[in-house]
């Protein structure tokens, strides 16, 4: 189960995990610095920083995965 302190790299290892951080605006999948930080960037602190609706992205990566 997904929750604010799972970090990018655990997303990203799912299989719908880029498609659901795409659909809202995660900047950090496309941004080269972003991929030496995957391992520790938390999906909260993401949302957080860049204002995004982190209660709708958790709540869609842990529906996606339930399928």
């Amino acid at each position: 189960m997904f929750n604010e302190n799972t970090t990018l790299e655990e997303i990203l290892k799912t299989k719908h995990g880029k498609e659901v951080l795409a659909e809202n605006g995660v900047p950090c999948i496309s941004c080269a610095m972003a991929k030496e930080e995957m391992s520790f960037l938390k999906i909260g602190q993401i949302a957080d920083m860049y204002e995004l609706d982190k209660d709708k992205i958790l709540k869609e990566l842990n529906e996606i995965e339930e399928k």
